[in-house]
């Protein structure tokens, strides 16, 4: 890691487009850096995928990113945060920060009753990885973890404002709203696009949203480690923009109305890597 430079991209992966909502809240926190960000919409969803073959992909993706001399690796997904993060940390000669542990560190410090709510696909719950990581800061708290598998489809279709979605959220959200859970953590990277929708049928709850706590997570980790890019006057973090480069395994017709969706930022190109490319690095 001694060869990192501060003026070098930051890397950002996820198995496909719901982690440009981690990439917009980096943009926003971070507006001099430049970003590359790959995802790997050729295999998505990693979900459905077994934690070998998870891990296989998050190698793939990662060692293909470290081609572009990032000095930091953000994992936009919660499902390789869960299987892969521990790992890639020990491999990569970059910086590794992911969602999960952001989200748990923040629900930890914000919720008052201690009684705490976490959504997200099935393979993210069923890893339980946001349940160890808040046990880890505080063992006494009381997790209500639910698997929510129909609102990423919902999120793409852009049905946050339908009758449809209201209801899907009542039968996810209800048993955990009568477990008096006071803060909710949004443990995928669809979610945050359903924070509105959430707070109109569940005013009380405190969303913990991983995508902005990742964003001061990195902007910390790039602090702490003295990597922040500075401007033309070094005492100054930078005051242009930073670059924003979008790679993707398969683009399609549905790509633009996603990332419309996702990303609230103008980047500067959208290219295309095969899976072939990424699998001979």
């Amino acid at each position: 890691m001694n060869n990192l430079k501060p003026s070098s991209p930051i890397g950002v992966f996820d198995s496909g487009m719901g982690g440009l909502t981690v990439l917009s809240e980096l943009v926003s926190a971070l507006p001099g850096e430049d970003f590359v960000y790959l995802g790997d919409t050729a295999r998505v969803p990693y979900g459905s995928r077994s934690p070998a073959t998870i891990l296989r992909y998050s190698r793939e993706v990662s060692h293909h990113l470290l081609q572009f001399n990032i000095k930091m690796l953000v994992i936009a997904c919660n499902t390789v945060s869960a299987h892969a993060e521990s790992i890639l940390r020990e491999e990569l000669t970059c910086p590794v920060v992911g969602v999960i542990h952001p989200g748990a560190r923040a629900v930890v410090s914000q919720s008052q009753s201690g009684r705490i709510g976490v959504i997200g696909t099935r393979s993210t719950i069923k890893s339980g990885a946001y349940e160890r990581e808040i046990r880890k800061l505080n063992g006494d708290l009381s997790i209500f973890s639910r698997a929510c598998p129909l609102l990423v489809p919902v999120v793409e279709e852009g049905w946050m404002d339908k009758k449809l979605t209201r209801q899907v959220l009542e039968e996810y959200l209800s048993e955990m709203v009568r477990e008096e859970v006071d803060s909710l953590v949004l443990g995928c990277t669809h979610y945050p696009l359903l924070k509105k929708a959430i707070r109109d049928q569940y005013p009380e709850l405190k969303l913990i949203d991983s995508s902005v706590e990742t964003a001061r997570a990195v902007a910390q980790e790039l602090k702490t480690r003295s990597l922040l890019k500075q401007g033309p006057d070094s005492s100054n973090p930078a005051t242009s923009k930073g670059s924003v480069r979008i790679l993707l395994t398969d683009v399609t017709d549905h790509i633009e109305s996603l990332e419309r969706l996702f990303f609230r930022h103008p980047f500067q190109s959208l290219e295309e890597v095969h899976v072939e490319e990424i699998r001979e690095v």
